[in-house]
């Protein structure tokens, strides 16, 4: 173990590097830049609201807020987890020329979409200020679910890029899988409708509505997290970081041949 730490700090320069330059290419020729973090939630927030809110049955005044909740930490987990499905193949030329461990490469990509992430969260901020959300203490607690996306988005990224290099549909099968997450989330619709329909288990199976549940609970209503929901997304999150490391390591000797 020792020795592993020593040789992720050996490296931490060139990490750093990468995520700089995840971070430059992704808004490369971009006019709006950065800026555009801030400005797509809060316009895809607007969108989404005028368009769900016709739908629901009652009234909620932080009904904008649910929606940018939900909608950023989806969209993270999404971004990164897709991230770090290609990067073995995407840096299959300085993997064949040096040697580099090569789970810097999906973890730059992640924490590359993390940083991105954190720079969005003032939106939430502006949100909140102007729906006049109370400030309770328990917004303090909202870090807790942050901290178990980064790590749960990690955990996946890594099994996605090891399965990535020797099944290359793996990508186009992630995106339908994304897909049926995203509507399983609830980011823009109650979830009582559906658990009133006997489906209570779509919810309790998707770890990451059991994150989304929480930093609501946190961000918007000012109440205490839901217990079950972060002993499953603990354990959910802790559990896949285990076993794409465990998984990784395994299969990375053979990346060279595949890449």
């Amino acid at each position: 173990m020792k020795n592993h730490i020593t040789n992720f700090f050996k490296y931490d320069f060139l990490l750093s590097e990468l995520v700089k330059k995840d971070i430059k290419l992704k808004y490369r020729r971009s006019i709006l830049g950065l800026f555009w973090t801030l400005l797509e939630p809060l316009l895809t927030m607007l969108v989404l609201t005028v368009v769900f809110s016709k739908l629901r049955s009652k009234g909620d005044e932080y009904f904008p807020l649910y929606i940018l909740t939900g909608r950023l930490i989806y969209s993270f987990f999404a971004n990164s987890t897709k991230a770090a499905m290609k990067a073995i193949r995407t840096n299959s030329g300085m993997i064949k020329k040096v040697y580099i461990p090569k789970y810097i490469y999906p973890l730059s990509n992640v924490i590359s979409n993390f940083l991105i992430f954190l720079l969005s969260l003032p939106v939430v901020v502006l949100v909140a200020i102007v729906l006049k959300v109370p400030v309770t203490w328990h917004v303090i607690e909202g870090i807790i679910p942050l901290v178990l996306l980064f790590i749960m988005s990690l955990g996946v990224g890594m099994i996605l890029s090891a399965m990535a290099v020797f099944f290359r549909d793996i990508e186009y099968l992630w995106s339908v899988v994304l897909m049926l997450i995203m509507y399983c989330s609830a980011i823009f619709y109650e979830p009582e409708s559906v658990i009133k329909n006997g489906y209570a288990w779509v919810f309790s199976l998707n770890p990451l509505y059991a994150i989304i549940t929480n930093f609501r609970n946190s961000i918007i209503y000012g109440t205490s997290m839901d217990m079950n929901a972060l002993i499953y997304s603990t354990v959910f999150s802790f559990g896949s970081l285990i076993i794409g490391v465990w998984f990784f390591y395994k299969k990375q000797d053979k990346f060279i041949l595949n890449i």
